[in-house]
């Protein structure tokens, strides 16, 4: 970011997670995502891996400036994805300070031979609390799952995969709308 563009303002990283893209014939290309972020007025915008993360940085209204809400940063992000896309856009957005923080907390052994590290995000507080009373039940020898902050720490036996009991449940049309999940090892990418 030019040092003329970050004297207008203070500059906050963030990290947008894109929910289903690049799945059930919504395509969007890396590129393509990477200029529509920029044509936006962001700067430093890269996408990691081709599921729809995209790390940038936006300048925050100095003094006597409109600070737009993170609410309606994101909105305004959505409505722009959709419109270039042709979908109906939803998605996580963290500052990455944020992020850092979710991704310290994860309780498992991320190196755990055998076992993928996951964290679900969503955007409905009841279904996260509905996912994490339905995790009860599952067989620890597959699927752990715990509650954190505004998310839900997940260890998948990597030989069950999507066979897994909690991969199934959350899976269900209902948290669809509300979920997207990623290995933790991508979040990371993201914070490099």
């Amino acid at each position: 970011m030019s040092e003329a563009r970050a004297s207008l303002g203070h500059v906050t990283q963030y990290i947008a997670l894109l929910r289903g893209v690049n799945v059930g014939g919504i395509t969007v290309k890396s590129a393509e995502l990477k200029e529509l972020f920029e044509s936006l007025g962001f700067g430093s915008v890269r996408t990691v891996l081709a599921s729809g993360n995209v790390a940038f940085e936006r300048v925050e209204a100095g003094r006597g400036g409109d600070p737009e809400t993170s609410a309606a940063l994101k909105a305004r992000i959505e409505r722009a994805l959709g419109e270039r896309f042709g979908y109906e856009a939803w998605i996580v957005l963290l500052t990455r300070a944020e992020l850092a923080r979710v991704v310290e907390a994860f309780p498992f052994d991320a190196e755990r031979d055998g076992w993928h590290p996951y964290v679900l995000f969503g955007s409905d507080a009841a279904h996260l609390a509905e996912l994490a009373a339905a995790a009860v039940d599952l067989d620890a020898g597959d699927d752990v799952v715990r509650a954190g902050d505004g998310v839900l720490y997940w260890h998948n036996r990597r030989e069950r995969g999507i066979d897994s009991a909690f991969s199934k449940i959350t899976a269900k049309a209902r948290f669809k709308p509300t979920t997207t999940n990623r290995n933790l090892r991508t979040l990371v990418k993201l914070l490099a």
